[in-house]
């Protein structure tokens, strides 16, 4: 006789506190000569680079994401063409306890704009193998209820896996800076967000002959 498979899910879900908290720094310039705004992005990016430098200990990864520069729509009553330009860096911060004063410092320089953080967990996060093992656990012990509800017992598991995508889910927090002044010594007060990491696992297992259906 074919042995009786039993099939169940298992959820695990807890909250952790992040690992990285992510923001980007935008330097921006305007001017009717195309070399100024050039010269401009490049002061006011040394000027960011200056300050992130102070703050090299907590800071994990420091990225160019995006660097524009382009000529304006020009109206028929304009005599000359003014130009636009924008260079963004993005940050990648472990150590959340400078956080709020680097922001601050740098939200407070002129045409400097900051967005962020985004709080989130490391790709490959122990969190996630931690809450998986547990979804594991649960759909064993789901099993093995059903199994006793019948008079049997686990004999061996046939398969497990990924009921769904699972993992981390970073969550966007509200913008800190852009036009924000602060003066020296000022530090935003932030507060990381709790991170959600789920599981949810498909377990087949045989169990024994089910006690209930012998005769």
């Amino acid at each position: 006789m074919d042995p009786t498979i039993v099939t169940v899910h298992g959820e695990a879900r807890r909250e952790v506190p992040p690992e990285q908290a992510v923001f980007s720094v935008t330097v921006s310039a305007r001017d009717r000569d195309k070399p100024a705004v050039v010269a401009r992005l490049t002061e006011r990016s040394a000027e960011v680079g200056r300050i992130l430098d102070g703050y090299r200990a907590a800071i994990e990864r420091q990225e160019t994401a995006g660097l524009h520069v382009y000529e304006e729509y020009r109206r028929r009553v304009e005599r000359s063409a003014t130009y636009s330009g924008s260079l963004t860096t993005t940050v990648t911060v472990t150590d959340f306890d400078p956080l709020g004063e680097l922001l601050a410092r740098l939200a407070s320089g002129e045409s400097i704009s900051v967005s962020g953080p985004w709080w989130q967990l490391r790709p490959g996060s122990r969190a996630g193998a931690d809450v998986r093992r547990e979804a594991v656990t649960d759909a064993l012990d789901r099993a093995r209820e059903y199994a006793a509800a019948v008079g049997s017992e686990l004999d061996r598991i046939v398969e497990i896996s990924d009921a769904e995508a699972a993992g981390a889910h970073p969550a966007m927090m509200r913008a800190v800076g852009g036009a924000a002044e602060a003066e020296d010594g000022a530090a935003f007060d932030l507060a990381p967000r709790q991170q959600t990491v789920e599981a949810r696992v498909l377990v087949r297992a045989t169990i024994t002959e089910p006690t209930i259906l012998r005769p």
